[in-house]
């Protein structure tokens, strides 16, 4: 087990680990040459050995194209072989990676690679570049490796510039919380590689250890529960509501889930009821919650599994080496803006140096995210900072309200804003999705949030609509939309 030691600059570091990625991907591929590192849903397979070669030859073509040391390159690709070739070949060459959201428009994706300054970008339908292989050899492990741009529901996205550094520890902070073991790891990534959970997550810590990615180009449940089979997948990583779709499929049923050891969770809340039926579907595996952001190279917070049916409203401890503190705590709630510290933490913001000096103050990343800590070190997100409501001077959290609601029978998902109010300044809204071909009883609900919430934070305000809610390209709901856009007719009491 690697040692920790806290540095002169007060952040606690793991030793005896990887200095860089590509020092990290030449000894897999040393140590495990013929293994099988990736395969692509419908498409080719490569081993590790294989892996190495066509990233080196596709920084010789970076190279050739004349892509020096620091210089950005996006990549604009679907989940694949050639995205994880052109991620190392990059980072082989020496250049900076931009993962870009392959599902932005044109103008978002010009303002990604406008802002970075990319000098090359991959894109679909094009071949890779390719020369003589070339490994730029003198990298460090504060060299900035990448820009992931985040998913703001707000105003432009902001790019977390992300160190060697930050990738290395939370590769290993995820093979800890996740206990993830080389015998037999085969890991299925149905998420986005372009977000920091697939490729931070998942991707990196499996090619860390020898294991197998097997990737999806797209989500369809259908092939997400076949590939499970077929694929023999032993670690799970999604989002709530993708297990909730698949364990709704008639298939599922006749799905053989033995093989399958983890299950993890996480950008979303989960419904306590949603984690028992998580647990009794895959009944040899461990479950788990993590919880992290874009500035955080993914992992800041971890819900084990011995505390995942008991505390399913938090997301956990502090993941190692992470520490957490809150800012500006409210003395009656113990809420306060979320703190976090640790090497997996970026330096900043790319090219927007108020909004770095403002969110990371004295080497505490200030996520904007309101928590609360107990004694026993649960860390339970509330709300976004941006998102609370404030009813006649009470601050509402959004987060405890929507936890709340999804817990009622036939809620498939909720989101909670403030409704303006003459009086009080605001009110309590709901905008709640049921489950397809479910009804819902406005009356019941409200009673049902009645039984779990103080009355000032009972909904004043109930839309119920067919229409799931509003996201944009990273899967964020964007609230100002309901906000301004909801008709919310008269208030229930």
């Amino acid at each position: 087990m690697e040692r920790l030691n806290r540095g002169t600059d007060g952040i606690i570091r793991y030793l005896g680990v990887d200095t860089t990625l590509v020092s990290m991907l030449d000894r897999a591929r040393r140590t495990w040459p013929k293994s099988e590192a990736l395969v692509e849903f419908g498409g080719e397979r490569l081993s590790y050995a294989q892996l190495w070669e066509r990233s080196a030859s596709v920084a010789g073509g970076l190279k050739a194209a004349g892509i020096g040391v620091g210089d950005r390159v996006g990549l604009d690709l679907p989940n694949g072989v050639s995205w994880v070739v052109a991620f190392f070949g990059t980072l082989l060459a020496g250049g900076v990676i931009v993962p870009i959201n392959t599902r932005l428009s044109k103008i978002e994706k010009d303002y990604a690679t406008t802002d970075s300054g990319a000098k090359f970008i991959f894109e679909p339908g094009q071949q890779l570049p390719q020369a003589s292989p070339f490994v730029h050899e003198s990298t460090s492990d504060q060299d900035l490796a990448a820009i992931f741009y985040t998913s703001g529901t707000t105003g432009h996205p902001k790019g977390a510039m992300t160190s060697q550094e930050n990738f290395i520890s939370n590769v290993e902070t995820a093979i800890r919380v996740a206990k993830l073991e080389p015998e037999n790891l085969r890991s299925l990534v149905s998420v986005p590689l372009f977000h920091v959970t697939g490729c931070n997550s998942q991707l990196l810590p499996t090619l860390s250890i020898g294991g197998t990615i097997v990737m999806m180009p797209s989500f369809d449940v259908g092939n997400f529960i076949s590939t499970i089979a077929q694929e023999k997948i032993t670690v799970l990583t999604s989002v709530p509501a993708i297990y909730w779709l698949a364990m709704n499929q008639p298939q599922f049923l006749e799905l053989d889930t033995s093989a399958v050891t983890r299950v993890l969770y996480g950008g979303a809340p989960t419904p306590p009821e949603l984690v028992k039926r998580i647990i009794a579907a895959f009944g040899n595996a461990e479950v788990g919650n993590g919880f992290g952001l874009s500035e955080t190279a993914s992992i800041s917070t971890f819900l084990p599994h011995a505390f995942a049916a008991t505390r399913p409203e938090t997301v956990g401890f502090a993941a190692p080496p992470v520490e957490l503190d809150l800012y500006e705590v409210d003395p009656q709630t113990g809420v306060g803006e979320l703190l976090i510290k640790g090497p997996n933490v970026v330096s900043g913001y790319w090219n927007k140096p108020e909004a770095t000096s403002s969110s990371f103050v004295d080497g505490w990343l200030h996520s904007g995210d309101m928590a609360k800590i107990d004694d026993s070190g649960f860390c339970q997100i509330v709300d976004r900072k941006k998102d609370m409501v404030n009813r006649g001077g009470e601050n509402v959290y959004c987060v405890e309200v929507e936890n709340v609601l999804i817990e009622y029978p036939g809620v498939f998902e909720v989101a909670i804003v403030g409704v303006p109010d003459e009086m009080m300044g605001e009110k309590v809204g709901a905008v709640v999705v049921p489950i397809p071909g479910t009804h819902l009883d406005t009356k019941e609900l409200i009673e049902f949030a009645s039984s779990k919430l103080a009355s000032y934070k009972v909904p004043q305000f109930l839309k119920i609509q067919s229409e799931p809610l509003p996201r944009n390209p990273g899967g964020k709901v964007i609230k100002p939309m309901l906000r301004s856009g909801t008709d919310w007719g008269n208030p229930l009491r």
